[in-house]
């Protein structure tokens, strides 16, 4: 083999490796779901991280009641990551007969709920509103949708997890 070949062949390998590292590197990056995501103790006022699967309303960060519901958080400016820029769209919580109906769906003793037909049982407010509304109605649609239109630079919010 001429040496020009063997430089070629060197060259390749190095490329070769060069891509196997960054290919595994980029599988264990974590781009999957959150194990948990965002919840707010409404007697304590505090935000917290809980597992994704917890139905809330869930016992909060004092314990003494389940009084902690599921928290949209996003990031206004476009960047998940800037945790300063981080603020609360929406709150949510299910009825007391979704929650148990959703246990049981879990647990393998019931069937889930055709789709949609849980949303008169999910409920959502903002941050510093007293009600709570329905997502099926307009007031809930609403509150859902209202924090995801583009900033004054032409970006997106993104929603946040823990």
């Amino acid at each position: 083999m001429s040496s020009s070949n063997a430089v070629k062949v060197v060259f390749a390998l190095v490329l070769l490796g060069l891509a196997a590292v960054m290919f595994a590197k980029y599988l264990r990056r974590d781009q999957g779901v959150s194990e948990s995501t965002f919840f707010y103790d409404l007697s304590s006022k505090k935000l917290f991280a809980a597992a994704r699967e917890a139905i809330p309303p869930i016992r909060g960060t004092d314990n003494a009641e389940e009084d902690a519901v599921r928290a949209v958080v996003i990031a206004p400016s476009g960047d998940p990551n800037k945790k300063s820029d981080r603020k609360i769209a929406y709150l949510e919580k299910y009825s007391p007969q979704l929650k148990e109906l959703l246990a049981k769906v879990r647990d393998g003793k019931a069937e889930p709920l055709p789709r949609g037909a849980r949303d008169s049982y999910r409920f959502v407010k903002r941050l510093n509103d007293t009600e709570w509304h329905a997502v099926n109605t307009p007031e809930g649609e609403k509150i859902m949708g209202e924090w995801n239109v583009p900033g004054p630079d032409g970006k997106f919010p993104a929603v946040c997890s823990p």
